[in-house]
């Protein structure tokens, strides 16, 4: 029953999410400037006529002149969509434009999603042709087979841009690098393994020929369809399925031909491959169960059955995810960059090797700290790389790039390497990646959070969010508990948590022993043991008494009061860190040119320069936990100039910072716009440390200045914002902005998460 209304509320929760204004996942914005008449003649007429009669001299010219060199169609018909089979061009258009977003988050390539209703594949092709010279790439997606493979190999032979139908060889790409790491791994030769594949579409075929490229014997290939074994004398197998038919009458089905097998694949249903077949496989099984939402074993099952096993899902909950997200976006970025006239076999190949050759280097210490892992390394529960790697665009995109220039389809080659990876890094959009980062990281291990303003409905929405997304375990709410249950009941949320009412007669022995904790502490500054028992019947006292006996993990407050009154009681119950002489506020701001850290936004109101010295090591140090190489600028009015007592001061702060801290990349005093400008600061100040250094920290002088300009983003709704962040509380509390909204709550809880974590390692 809670299954079925689980997915009741997944469903009502996707229809609001895509149908939000506006409407949909994907928009275009403009790149040039449009604001004053001159800008839009120069974008339209007059002046378009120029770059159009460029082109008209000069084909080659439209790269330079138009988007069409960072452009790719994403083009189904809908016969094949995503498990849920032939629903038609217009029910498969979210699906595309989900496509067009992988696209743009993980390589910056701009998409238009083209659904066309026809399921003739001569009129499809002829359609797919004369739209093709807008894009400089076509993904083919979501079309049936047999008919896809007949539509890409016309499409690739006659047109002049690169055309790759995804469902085959994205699957077939990744597993293939996963493949040849399995085989590497277990110490097997290639060339001897025995193959049993369970599927016969599109994506079994062309991941089978791929691994046939990689050195599989084709004669040691097993393949099932639905109706059993691929052999010679079936005669209802298409073109496609007749290149794997075997010879063979002894083995007819599928746990005959799995009996001492080296590697399934499955590209079928869940829960096909048996206890016993996978028992009776040779040593060291290598089993890709694709099949999804369920793998056709699972995998803790297949773990425990055969502890040598490796094995490969395309789920993201479990080791080794199959996903096609570490292949497109970063072929058709390299073959887009090379103006490659097609996507062929050397390309595919050479993406294969550099995913599997990452997947052998050393983890970067971000990617342990995203999957809040001591230590991954190459081996059975870690063959291909992490989607959230963020070295796939300049190891994957080169490769395919270059393997372009070398097979001779390249029309634009790159001629410095070290420029280009410069470039691919600076084409991502860090602000949602930074987020997805953050939220992948704090999943791992989920803590437990008191949310203290529980008869709020943007908390509680929060808290359902938090919960199903496996952020926040065991969530408490605080608060009048007749109405958190109205409010639940309202607004039909399904959501677990443990609500805690302070005022309620049952928590009397508790408020007792949280007061006599407080009094301790306290009563040599004016509070009395009454006092106390009055404070520990509000949510504030009582949450963060929580967190500081141990019983939950971060506090979250500040919803209902302001700020300063919300800090309070933080302040009194978990206090400051033994090294820390005043703690500040920090907020995140999630941008496209990464995260930026702006601090003290909420606490200090005129810091001296001792305070803003400390106020911005505080703030390093949550940098680097995020494995961010700090860049301080010091902010100021004037830019290197100590006219004023501000100035004065950040100058102070400055000079201190270089003598004691000089490996620490900070300069000042800095104007905004200069320390945000690494241009213009280069060619005013080319001493400055932060030359050629992008400033990702920047510490205000004084509270009005910070928070004034905070609020002033903030208001303005086009950057994600998480904070403020509370620097140098001795346990997890945080304090939210008043009437936060349900994202914004939702960033903050997730990176207490985070500051626990960091806290128990």
């Amino acid at each position: 029953m809670r299954k079925k209304k689980n997915r009741r509320r997944f469903r009502e929760e996707s229809l609001d999410y895509h149908s939000q204004f506006p409407s949909g996942k994907i928009q275009i914005s403009p790149t040039k400037k449009y604001s004053s008449q001159r800008d839009l003649s120069l974008a339209y007429s007059p002046g378009v006529a120029e770059p159009c009669k460029e082109i008209a001299r000069s084909s080659n010219e439209v790269y330079k002149y138009t988007s069409k060199g960072n452009l790719v169609a994403v083009i189904t018909n809908g016969t094949a969509v995503l498990g849920l089979g032939d629903i038609g061009a217009l029910a498969s258009k979210p699906v595309m434009e989900g496509k067009a977003l992988l696209f743009k988050i993980f390589s910056g390539i701009d998409v238009f999603d083209i659904e066309i209703d026809e399921s003739d594949p001569e009129k499809f092709i002829d359609a797919v042709k004369a739209i093709s010279p807008t894009f400089g790439g076509i993904n083919l997606e979501d079309i049936k087979a047999p008919e896809a493979f007949e539509i890409e190999r016309r499409l690739k032979s006659e047109l002049n841009i690169p055309v790759m139908h995804d469902d085959q060889h994205g699957t077939a790409i990744i597993s293939g690098a996963a493949l040849i790491n399995s085989i590497n791994y277990v110490g097997k030769n290639i060339h001897e393994i025995k193959m049993v594949v369970n599927g016969a579409g599109a994506a079994a075929i062309s991941c089978t020929r791929t691994y046939k490229q990689l050195g599989v014997n084709p004669n040691n290939i097993l393949m099932f369809d639905s109706k059993g074994l691929l052999h010679t004398s079936r005669k209802d197998l298409n073109e496609e399925k007749k290149e794997f038919a075997v010879n063979t009458y002894s083995i007819q089905k599928l746990e005959q031909a799995i009996q001492n097998a080296d590697v399934f694949i499955g590209l079928s249903v869940g829960g096909v491959l048996t206890k016993k077949m996978l028992k009776s496989m040779a040593k060291d099984p290598i089993v890709f169960a694709m099949a999804n939402p369920d793998p056709e074993i699972d995998y803790n099952l297949a773990v425990k059955i055969r502890p040598d096993v490796i094995i490969a899902t395309g789920r993201s909950d479990y080791p080794n995810q199959v996903n096609n997200v570490l292949g497109f976006p970063y072929i058709f970025r390299g073959a887009l960059d090379v103006h490659a006239s097609i996507i062929n076999d050397e390309m595919k190949l050479a993406a294969i090797h550099a995913i599997a050759s990452l997947a052998k280097e050393p983890v970067p210490e971000q990617v342990n700290v995203v999957y809040n892992k001591k230590n991954i390394f190459f081996g059975k529960e870690y063959i291909i790389p992490k989607p959230f790697d963020n070295r796939l665009i300049t190891r994957v995109a080169p490769a395919v790039a270059k393997a372009a220039m070398d097979s001779g389809v390249a029309r634009n080659p790159i001629l410095d390497w070290k420029i280009y990876k410069e470039k691919l890094l600076d084409r991502m959009g860090y602000e949602s990646k930074i987020l997805r980062m953050i939220q992948n990281r704090a999943r791992t291990n989920p803590k437990k959070v008191v949310f203290c303003n529980g008869v709020e409905y943007e908390i509680l929405k929060s808290v359902q969010i938090l919960n199903e997304e496996g952020i926040v375990s065991h969530p408490i709410v605080l608060g009048n508990e007749h109405k958190i249950k109205r409010l639940i009941n309202e607004n039909n949320l399904d959501v677990e948590l443990k609500i805690i009412d302070p005022e309620k007669e049952k928590n009397k022995k508790k408020i007792e022993n949280y007061a006599k904790i407080l009094w301790k502490r306290r009563n040599r500054k004016g509070l009395t043991l009454y006092d106390a028992k009055i404070r520990m019947r509000t949510p504030d006292h009582f949450g963060a008494m929580m967190v500081d006996q141990g019983e939950a993990d971060a506090v979250i407050t500040g919803y209902s009061r302001s700020f300063s009154l919300s800090l309070r009681p933080m302040l009194e119950v978990i206090g400051r860190a033994e090294s820390v002489q005043k703690i500040a506020g920090m907020m995140i701001l999630l941008t496209k040119r990464g995260p930026l850290f702006l601090a003290d936004t909420a606490v200090i109101t005129d810091p001296t320069s001792e305070e803003l010295a400390r106020i911005a090591l505080m703030a390093s140090y949550v940098v680097k936990a995020f494995n961010i190489e700090p860049h301080i600028a010091m902010l100021s009015f004037q830019n290197f100039s100590s006219g004023s007592k501000t100035s004065y001061k950040v100058s102070q702060t400055v000079a201190f910072l270089h003598k004691k801290y000089p490996d620490l990349i900070v300069d000042g005093e800095l104007q905004p716009d200069f320390a945000l400008n690494e241009f213009l600061l280069a060619s005013k100040f080319p001493f400055s440390k932060l030359v050629k250094k992008r400033a990702n920290i920047f510490i205000f002088p004084n509270l009005e200045s910070g928070n004034l300009t905070y609020k002033f983003i903030r208001g303005l709704g086009n950057v994600q914002t998480i904070g403020p962040v509370m620097l140098g509380m001795r346990k997890p509390a945080h304090v939210m902005q008043m009437q936060s909204s349900i994202e914004e709550i939702v960033n903050l809880a997730t990176l207490s998460v985070i500051d626990a974590q960091i806290r128990k390692n």
